[in-house]
């Protein structure tokens, strides 16, 4: 079992459910000190009761959008555990169709959530981090993208737009911390077999079924290779690395091939379904 991330302090944003939990299930292994955050307590409290004989674990029902619920949050964590070293940005929302047949305030909120939070609590988390590995050692941040964060993806303009600047943000961060002892990094999946997207199976734009489904393991185990520096963004799956930087260099070409996938993720969104009943 890895002593590396053993007695430091991880924050897991969105951590009761999917990936955040099933991230937080690693880290524990692992003997991390776990500060679990998500907007329902009853998730957190399940979380809590499977992972507290393993390790020490702090649960806060917040909302990642308020700068008052962030502060307060990193001042507990900071009281309980001494110190903080990773903070994972996995809390996301997702309102799915076309832009001009949603909501604003929906879109909005978007925005709040996968771009404007992150880099918020980041801002906020780096003095901790500092402090905590001012004798050595090391931090990081994680940031949760998407593959529409790569590419435009039509349905899902606003969601393309928020993690593709979460996306940039992480890799400019990157460099202005380069050799501080704090990495920073993403990691980037297609879908993704969670609630996130199968209890919401008919509103998914078929183009996404067209990259393999990874499961919340293989993204759990790519955040902490980042968390770990040795990467400062894995894409899930690796084939699909290519295909969106393909796309986004070539938009004739992303235009030309959206049929073809169109049709291919239709076929796997249908037996996605069958398996469900």
């Amino acid at each position: 079992m890895s002593s590396y991330f053993q007695g430091k302090t991880v924050i897991i944003t969105g951590a009761s459910a999917g990936v955040g939990a099933e991230t937080a299930r690693a880290f524990a292994k692992m003997k991390a000190n776990l500060v679990l955050l998500a907007r329902g307590q009853e998730g957190l409290d399940d979380i809590y009761k499977e992972l507290c004989l393993e390790t020490s674990v702090l649960t806060i029902a917040m909302n990642v959008t308020s700068s008052i619920d962030c502060q307060k949050m990193l001042i507990s964590a900071q009281e309980q555990f001494g110190g903080i070293h990773y903070l994972i940005n996995n809390a996301g929302y997702h309102q799915r169709g076309n832009v001009e047949n949603n909501a604003a305030e929906q879109l909005a909120r978007m925005v709040d959530v996968n771009l404007r939070a992150p880099i918020e609590l980041t801002t906020l988390v780096l003095p901790y981090i500092r402090t905590s590995i001012v004798n050595g050692g090391f931090g990081g941040i994680v940031n949760v993208g998407s593959l529409a964060g790569r590419t435009p993806l039509q349905g899902a303009a606003t969601y393309s737009a928020t993690k593709s600047g979460l996306r940039a943000f992480s890799y400019a961060l990157s460099d202005e911390l380069a050799g501080s002892g704090i990495s920073v990094g993403l990691v980037s999946p297609g879908p993704i077999n969670t609630g996130f997207i199968m209890s919401e199976i008919d509103e998914v734009e078929d183009i996404v079924f067209s990259q393999p489904m990874s499961s919340p393991q293989q993204v759990t185990d790519a955040i902490i290779s980042v968390a770990k520096g040795e990467h400062v963004e894995i894409t899930l799956p690796k084939t699909s690395a290519w295909l969106t930087t393909v796309s986004y260099l070539f938009p004739a070409l992303r235009r030309f091939l959206r049929p073809m996938l169109y049709k291919k993720g239709r076929k796997a969104k249908e037996r996605y379904r069958n398996k469900r009943q």
